[in-house]
């Protein structure tokens, strides 16, 4: 294929904005691709690692969290699933709120893949607070009661 058609190939991708371009002419195959979207990922995570002031109140963030310890133990989600306060829509809340509970009592149950798994306390004491609604999907390790 001649240089000067080769020059003039390139010249169209780059003006016209399209992404890539393949032409065969009889036995010779000439792929012109213009690779934008590594140029463009480095804004991005500047953008993101810009944003310093914000990460930096997101430490103050968990100061909440760790002042409720004192006051007893949070049980977290050991999974990802749907959480449930009782076995079925009908049945009563395995804990409620002041409930007393002892290691080994089940607080709840998180579906995960059509799975039904007990969540039971690692803590002894009273069920001071529930952090979740019944029905809520939870994340790992998001928080779920307060025992103290």
């Amino acid at each position: 294929m001649d240089l000067r058609k080769l020059k003039k190939l390139i010249d169209l991708v780059e003006e016209s904005g399209i992404s890539e371009l393949e032409l065969t002419e009889g036995e010779e195959k000439v792929r012109i691709s213009r690779a934008m979207a590594p140029s463009a990922m480095p804004v991005t995570q500047y953008v993101a690692a810009a944003s310093a002031p914000a990460s930096a109140a997101a430490p103050a963030a968990p100061a909440p969290v760790a002042a409720p310890e004192a006051e007893g133990q949070i049980v977290k989600s050991p999974m990802v699933g749907t959480f449930y306060r009782a076995s079925s829509p009908d049945a009563k809340s395995f804990v409620d709120v002041g409930s007393s509970v002892n290691v080994g009592d089940t607080l709840c149950i998180i579906e995960a893949m059509k799975l039904l798994n007990e969540i039971e306390s690692e803590y002894a004491g009273v069920v001071k607070k529930i952090f979740v609604e019944n029905g809520q999907p939870v994340e790992y390790g998001e928080p779920l009661f307060l025992i103290g």
